[in-house]
């Protein structure tokens, strides 16, 4: 039966198309930002824990009052930022889900969005399924700056919402208070809410500090924050996330998200509460912990050719592969795939207009050993461009397979 699609032009993302081919030729999955390492025991210990209590029903639609208190608390001792667990918090179905009724929450037919590109592949369709437009300003590398020029003149009276992504996934980069406070300056005489995309707040390095709208003075008021555990404590299976906005911005998130998942994993939020009771700092570490695993990542690469643009936050790292190949990324992740056995993210499709980049995203949340495989697979992959530039023919074998 023929119908009309709410999203004609959306297609597959290129996480799945990616992740897909890797599979099928059997490369080395290392660019979707997922963990490969076991979660703490204690983690897993408490919510078998809850199971076992019996804790397995629904939960409260705005999340368990414990973790919810848990979370206000991490928040204070974290950024120094006061939050309501009551009126001010909802658990959510990871980060995705709170970025989505956020945006169906507060965009009406016609409004428009500001995004800053390269930008996570979850905003548009979202801002398109509440009726809303997406207003695309792009950053540019190597340092993808804000162009607060192109924000003045991108607002207008449709401008409902502006949508910042601190630390920037895939970009790479950390937007400090300097950056909030002209935000705020643009928006100070207008009614344009600000959804802030905030998973990676621990991943920040080389002595940054995160810098969340929430701890803004003049932005908080207008702001929804999004969090997520499954970035924090190396759990992006579990889907557990939450959002932190003031009481009338979360009243209105909380009709929308009632109707969407309405409650999240009762044992899981329960565990996540008690870890974090059992060890209020589980959080403080991260910086250091996926520092050294950059480093080492940087270090495997030395002398391949791969430019490394050094990651001011995330789990991620861009590499510059323009001194090896004049492909565009797409080919070029296509090509690495086939011949080098490692499957990276391409950076051009987290673009509307797609530049020609020479970029591929790379995740460093993995082992030692699958970074020193990734990095040697990489090298060698290189140094064989070098002695012969010309693409291998299709179905050609592919010795690394088994590696």
């Amino acid at each position: 039966m023929p119908f009309r699609s709410k999203l004609p032009d959306v297609e597959t993302t290129i996480f799945t198309v990616i992740s897909r081919r890797a599979a099928e030729v059997g490369a080395l999955n290392i660019g979707q930002g997922f963990p490969d390492f076991p979660i703490d025991p204690r983690l897993a210990q408490h919510v078998a824990a809850a199971m076992a209590e019996g804790r397995n029903q629904y939960a409260h639609g705005d999340g368990l009052p414990e973790l919810r208190q848990a979370i206000a608390g991490k928040l204070a001792r974290a950024h120094g930022i006061v939050a309501d667990p009551v009126g001010g918090i909802t658990v959510t179905c990871g980060g995705t889900e709170a970025l989505f009724s956020a945006i169906q929450a507060v965009v009406h037919p016609g409004d428009e969005v500001i995004v800053f590109d390269p930008a996570y592949d979850a905003y548009e369709p979202a801002v398109r399924l509440a009726g809303g437009r997406c207003v695309r300003i792009p950053l540019q590398p190597p340092t993808f700056t804000i162009d607060f020029e192109r924000v003045r003149e991108s607002l207008s009276p449709r401008t409902r919402l502006l949508l910042l992504n601190n630390p920037h996934n895939p970009a790479c980069v950390v937007h400090g208070r300097d950056v909030l406070d002209e935000l705020a300056r643009l928006l100070r005489d207008t009614e344009v809410l600000v959804l802030s995309d905030e998973v990676y707040e621990h991943c920040v390095f080389d002595g940054r500090a995160h810098a969340s709208v929430l701890a803004h003075p003049e932005l908080r008021e207008r702001a929804f924050a999004v969090f997520s555990f499954g970035k924090t404590l190396h759990v992006t299976g579990w889907r557990v996330g939450c959002c932190v906005a003031g009481p009338a911005l979360m009243a209105e998130f909380r009709k929308v998200h009632q109707f969407n998942t309405f409650s999240i994993a009762t044992p899981l939020q329960l565990g996540i509460a008690r870890y974090i009771e059992e060890d209020p700092s589980s959080w403080s570490g991260l910086a250091d912990f996926f520092g050294r695993k950059r480093d080492r990542l940087t270090a495997g690469l030395a002398g391949s050719g791969l430019r490394v643009l050094q990651t001011q936050g995330t789990y991620f790292q861009l590499l510059d592969y323009s001194a090896l190949s004049d492909l565009p990324d797409v080919e070029f992740a296509d090509r690495l795939i086939r011949e080098g056995g490692v499957a990276l993210i391409p950076l051009s499709p987290f673009y509307r207009s797609r530049p020609r980049l020479q970029l591929l995203r790379i995740c460093f949340a993995k082992r030692e050993d699958t970074l020193d495989l990734a990095a040697r697979r990489l090298r060698e992959f290189a140094a064989g461009l070098a002695a012969s530039p010309s693409a291998a023919p299709a179905g050609a074998q592919t010795p690394w397979a088994t590696a």
